[in-house]
């Protein structure tokens, strides 16, 4: 038979997801059948009939024949919604709604969120929400089309500016969209739904292109085995009073019923255990949740049983009342595929759930960025000396995604709720890293330089010479060997001394008295001479390199350096 297509709402916090979760919670209450709604804490069964009504003649305009039973909605952290526990289509979600706020506009979650549906090839639309809040907005219990129509032209102009910088910014992350009534082909372009959480305007022409969308591109996939054993992924792991720790869990696959045997991905080893009880939040007579024999795909439900303590969100779960040890061995063999698909150096990650770590191992393997050891949970000290123990600095780091942030010495842990800004933050951070050991490198080098003898500042005239000069262009430094314009050698500069203290280097500018041994002035060297520091070519090479820490007037010198070298030496720092 057919099942409902799984829905996952994504996007950047306060764009409006829970208040459109809000009107799907209402719908899936007031419209639907009698014990045709299923609605668990985190998702929210709307059967076909209440598609229809919301929509009114909306869907016959499609000219297709619905085969869905309806669409199960799921109130998730969008990351939650995507591992790789699920052979068939990569992710729990069939498809989603991207939700963006008219007036914000791409975010940085807006952004997290394209980049994990591109990254799991999950089809999606985007609800352009809060059109309501757009100055002069007059709502309207028309259709969304003709409503827009009869709005001010002042207004419809400001909507389509919102709409076409919408579709600007999403080109630019590789999106190609349209607003759902000019979509000339689905498969190519991405619908863009106005709409109003707030006033439910536009939600009938959500449901309309979402059903569409789903019967005509998703019946093949959606085919599934009712009798079959139960296939499904943890949600949430609750504890509730009088029943322990339960699992929100929704069945993607076959049938779940009280009694059954179920293995369950676990961090170190597969849960075993039996089904005490299942839940659907629909209330009964007494207002308390409804207790049920059986679910069947797809469905949310809550799981009670013994032994879910160290349950986790994003675990697969199936039912093994056959060939357990076989079923448990074949789940844990598919998580520690996430775990085990790391590099031999890289930095340490940890996630709250499988499905926040698949999805975020993908974005960090996309930036090229390698990976020691992943992992779930908060962060530990086995973690900790793990990173620690990195010989490259740029790999002592600790990524942490939804996880309580830590200290530690000598090691940079970078912990956020949102992966995009994660990894963020860990780029800027390695670029800043890597600039720093380039200036420390730079600077213990010798730089080059351009100096003045000045007249009338001849303090000894050798053994060992002593003078004045002025600084023209870049750093002299101790130790610097000096050459004249010709090329040819002078000597080494053994000490500065500026206003009387002795200094290791001055810079442009500065006048200061230097020592050069093994020189005479008025035989090598002369008042109002040019100098110049003299560079070997792995000097050279690397100052050539870090040339973007060196000003115009420095890269002149080297230029002119690297000219006299070649002289004598075509190949010279090359």
């Amino acid at each position: 038979m057919i099942r409902q297509p799984i829905v996952i709402l994504v996007g950047h916090v306060d764009h409006g997801k829970s208040s459109i979760l809000e009107h799907i919670k209402g719908i899936s209450i007031t419209k639907g059948e009698a014990g045709g709604i299923t609605q668990t804490l985190k998702s929210y069964n709307v059967p076909l009939l209440a598609i229809q009504q919301v929509c009114g003649n909306l869907l016959q305009t499609l000219n297709q024949t619905f085969t869905i039973p309806g669409l199960l909605f799921l109130d998730s952290p969008g990351h939650a919604a995507f591992n790789n526990m699920r052979k068939r289509g990569g992710n729990l979600a069939d498809i989603a709604i991207l939700v963006i706020d008219a007036k914000e506009g791409v975010k940085e979650q807006t952004l997290e969120s394209i980049a994990i549906l591109k990254q799991y090839k999950t089809p999606f639309i985007i609800a352009l929400n809060k059109i309501d809040q757009i100055s002069g907005w007059r709502s309207a219990k028309t259709g969304l089309l003709e409503n827009i129509q009869n709005q001010t032209d002042a207004l419809q102009q400001d909507l389509d500016t919102k709409l076409y910088t919408l579709v600007g910014k999403l080109s630019e992350a590789g999106i190609n969209a349209e607003r759902f009534d000019r979509v000339k082909d689905y498969t190519q372009q991405v619908a863009i739904v106005p709409l109003s959480a707030k006033t439910g305007e536009g939600l009938p022409e959500l449901f309309m292109v979402l059903t569409g969308l789903a019967q005509k591109y998703l019946e093949e996939s959606l085919e599934t085995e009712v009798k079959g054993p139960g296939k499904g992924t943890i949600l949430e792991v609750t504890e509730e009073e009088g029943l322990g720790v339960c699992l929100d869990v929704v069945i993607y696959d076959g049938t779940l019923q009280v009694g059954d045997t179920i293995a369950i991905g676990g961090v170190e080893k597969p849960i075993i255990t039996k089904v005490r009880s299942l839940f659907t939040p629909e209330k009964n007579q007494q207002g308390k949740v409804q207790s049920v024999k059986e679910v069947h795909a797809a469905q949310g439900v809550r799981i009670c049983a013994p032994d879910l303590k160290q349950a986790v969100g994003g675990m697969p779960l199936r039912v093994a009342n056959k060939n357990t040890e076989e079923i448990a061995k074949a789940i844990q063999e598919e998580i520690q595929e996430v775990f085990i698909d790391t590099d031999d150096e890289g930095i340490v990650i940890k996630a709250d759930t499988i499905g926040s770590l698949e999805a975020l191992l993908g974005l960090l393997k996309k930036e090229n960025i390698p990976i020691k050891r992943a992992s779930i949970g908060e962060i530990t000290k086995k973690d900790i000396t793990e990173a620690t123990a990195e010989e490259n600095p740029l790999y002592r780091v600790l990524l942490g995604f939804n996880v309580k942030p830590v200290q530690q010495q000598n090691l940079k842990i970078i912990t956020h709720r949102v992966i995009y800004k994660l990894i963020e933050d860990l780029q800027e951070w390695t670029k800043e890293q890597i600039k720093n050991k380039e200036q420390q490198e730079l600077a213990e080098l010798t730089k080059p330089c351009k100096i003045k003898l000045l007249r009338g500042c001849v303090f000894r005239q050798s053994n060992p010479a002593v003078v004045g000069v002025q600084v023209q262009v870049g750093t002299l430094k101790t130790d610097t060997v000096l050459i004249k314009e010709d090329g040819s050698g002078v000597g080494i500069v053994k000490a500065l001394q500026l206003e009387g203290k002795t200094v290791t280097e001055a810079k442009t500018g500065e006048e200061v008295a230097i020592s050069i041994p093994g020189v005479v002035v008025g035989r090598q060297i002369k008042e109002e001479d040019i100098l110049l520091s003299d560079l070997t070519g792995d000097t050279f090479k690397k100052l050539k390199t870090g040339k973007n820490y060196l000003n115009e007037d420095e890269i002149d010198i080297l230029k002119t350096i690297a000219q006299l070298k070649r002289k004598t030496n075509p190949t010279w720092g090359m």
